[in-house]
């Protein structure tokens, strides 16, 4: 059997940590190396990337890519968690928002955003993640983080329940937390307010219908069909400018050595990372220009 490398897109069902799916995963694989782009509650579904075996080295960049969700938030309490799992710690006695107004709190959102992170979230202090100190029933205070919402948009508005909910689509940077963003709209419109449910439908550039389920992740296993499934690690990474090293170079190249800026096409002009192929399209691997020298030199080799 071949050994596996690159990109699974799994589609990650609810009731699952991410930790869950990599277990899962790992153990159809049989590869101990397997790394995620971004963790995933246990009960939020949808696109979950992850990089197996020498993949797991571009997790970085990829976890930089925005991210998109479908969410639908309830406007009438809050929860001690901000979503509909956790205990109800306030009620409206009515809420009173046309969608007008629903509509243009959400767009006030668009653009960079604070975020306080929430009690029942994965963030380190001093060592201890938060939701470990908030099922001990403790509250510490969270330093605000500055995130950015590219684009928010109202999908569905429905007010025939017994509290009106609003549907939205929402692209945004990585460390942004819906739950916190449903809470803040509520916030804007004078009410209490809970997250309902959550799909992420995008992370790091792949989308839900290119993900599978664990079960025809199984399936495709058994008929070693998998390796046609996984996405390569230079297309997971498109978004690094692409350039050509001169075939004599080629060795050198692969070996770590400092290549001369003119060995490479076209003329690297970004002090960012940059994808390096041969003159026959294969990948080798990622690189940079060294500032002081204007050398090309290696991140990480691939080939």
């Amino acid at each position: 059997m071949t050994q596996l490398e690159g990109i699974l897109a799994v589609l990650k069902p609810a009731g699952w940590t991410s930790h869950d799916v990599v277990a899962k995963v790992r153990g159809i694989l049989r590869l101990k190396r397997i790394g995620h782009t971004g963790t995933l509650d246990p009960e939020v579904t949808g696109v979950l990337p992850l990089c197996l075996g020498r993949a797991t080295r571009v997790v970085e960049y990829m976890q930089e890519l925005p991210k998109e969700y479908n969410a639908v938030l309830r406007l009438g309490y809050a929860t001690d968690t901000e979503d509909i799992t956790g205990t109800t710690i306030e009620t409206a006695d009515a809420v009173q928002v046309s969608k007008e107004e629903a509509q243009a709190a959400l767009e006030s959102f668009i653009g960079p955003i604070s975020q306080v992170p929430p009690m029942y979230s994965a963030v380190k202090i001093n060592g201890k993640r938060l939701y470990e100190l908030a099922r001990e029933g403790k509250t510490v205070e969270r330093q605000s983080r500055t995130v950015t919402i590219h684009e928010i948009e109202m999908t569905d508005w429905n007010t025939t329940g017994m509290w009106p909910e609003m549907a939205f689509r929402v692209s945004c940077s990585k460390g942004t937390y819906i739950r916190t963003l449903c809470v803040d709209i509520g916030r804007k419109l004078g009410v209490p307010s809970v997250m309902v449910k959550l799909v992420r439908t995008q992370s790091a550039g792949i989308t839900e219908d290119q993900c599978l389920t664990i079960e025809q992740i199984e399936s495709l296993m058994k008929e070693d069909q998998l390796k046609s499934r996984l996405i390569p690690v230079d297309q997971a990474i498109s978004f690094l400018p692409k350039h050509t090293v001169a075939d004599e170079k080629r060795e050198a190249a692969l070996q770590g050595q400092r290549l001369s800026s003119r060995a490479v096409e076209p003329t690297v002009d970004s002090q960012g990372p940059i994808r390096l192929y041969d003159a026959k399209d294969d990948f080798l691997g990622i690189y940079k220009i060294q500032e002081e020298t204007g050398a090309i030199v290696p991140v990480k080799v691939f080939s």
